[in-house]
This record gives C-alpha cells, sequence and structure tokens, in this order.
C-alpha cells in the first residue's frame, strides 16, 4: 500500500502560492481529500514548524494558510533586504538600463549589439530590482523577449513617465550604433545621483 506524504505536498503547495495562500477548501480539493482531513494535515505541519529549529511558520489571514517567518529572525530578514536594496546599479546595468529606456521595446539581441557584449547579468540584475520587465515578444523566428521599463523605474529616477527622460544629444543615436555611448552613460548616470 503506496504512503502519502500529505505534509509534505501540503508544505509544497504552500511554498508555491506564495503571498496568495489556499484555503482549507483549496486544499481539500487538490489533495483530493476532505476539509476535515486537510485541516488536521495543516494542524500537523503547523505543530512541526513549532520546533526552535524552524525558521517558517504556517499563518492563517482571512481564511487563507500560507507560509511566513519567524518573527525572531526579523533582525537577520532585515539585514538582508537591506544589503540587497543597497548594492547601487553596476557601470553594465546603467548602460544597459539607459539602452532599454530610450530604445524601449528593444530585445536582449539588440542591447548586446548597441554595448558590443553580452547582458545577461546586467538584464539580471534589473529584472531582479524590477526595473525593467519583459513587455511581449517580437516578431519573427525566435520571437525573443522585448524589455521594457517598469513604474518602479520611474519612482526609482523621480519620473512622472518616460518622456521626462533627459533629451539625447542629436548624434547619440550613431554613438548608440556605434558603440561610442560613454559619455552618454556619465550624464546619465550624474543626472540619477
Amino acid at each position: 500500500m503506496e504512503v502519502i506524504n500529505w505534509k509534505g505536498i501540503l508544505e509544497a503547495l504552500l511554498f508555491a502560492s506564495g503571498d496568495e495562500g489556499l484555503s482549507v477548501k483549496q486544499i481539500a480539493s487538490v489533495l483530493e481529500i476532505t476539509e476535515y482531513q486537510a485541516t488536521d494535515i495543516i494542524e500537523s505541519l503547523k505543530e512541526d514548524y513549532l520546533s526552535d529549529l524552524r525558521g517558517i511558520q504556517i499563518i492563517e489571514i482571512a481564511g487563507v494558510f500560507q507560509l511566513a517567518t519567524k518573527k525572531e529572525h526579523s533582525d537577520y530578514l532585515k539585514k538582508l533586504v537591506e544589503t540587497s536594496s543597497s548594492q547601487g546599479l553596476t557601470q553594465a546595468a546603467l548602460e544597459t538600463l539607459a539602452i532599454i529606456a530610450y530604445k524601449q521595446p528593444i530585445t536582449r539581441a539588440e542591447i548586446d549589439e548597441i554595448r558590443g557584449v553580452k547582458t545577461d547579468r546586467p538584464i539580471h540584475t534589473l529584472v531582479t530590482k524590477v526595473l525593467i520587465k519583459e513587455v511581449g515578444r517580437a516578431e519573427g523566428s525566435g520571437r525573443a523577449y522585448l524589455y521594457g521599463t517598469t513604474k518602479e523605474f520611474l519612482d526609482y529616477f523621480g519620473l512622472n513617465s518616460i518622456k521626462e527622460l533627459p533629451p539625447l544629444a542629436d548624434n547619440t543615436e550613431e554613438n548608440f550604433e556605434n558603440g561610442e555611448a560613454d559619455l552618454f552613460f556619465e550624464n546619465f548616470q550624474k543626472t540619477i545621483e
């Protein structure tokens, strides 16, 4: 007879549901059990998390269960958030961000061509900091992702709209194409400091 690890499955479901969490009814439906059984599994898993050795717990908010960190670890969590958010943007990330801001929507290949180097890491950094996002797919073969700026980008740089970006010099378009945009990027960085 097969033994089902209900608590392990529930833990995975709660993790995957993130901030949205799951109601008892949803849990019962997914596990194909009764709500009474689902409640028992939730309570059993909650007890497992009560140990001082565990860093997370199950909480219930408005009838929805979700995983959350324990309050006693909040000092460490604050340090993590402060450390990751206090790190500024590298020159490569700033250059990539400037290209996306002025030429959006734009593909990674187009950004690579303008910069003359791969931009995988700067794009990942900018997506992680929610300054850019995927805004669609390019036409043609491969249907590459198109990148554009976000509302957070506008907030970060104190802009109401993308139209408020500082104007480019007349020859900046040529400089983008020739890879001679260092002066532009220096000026762009000065405007955000």
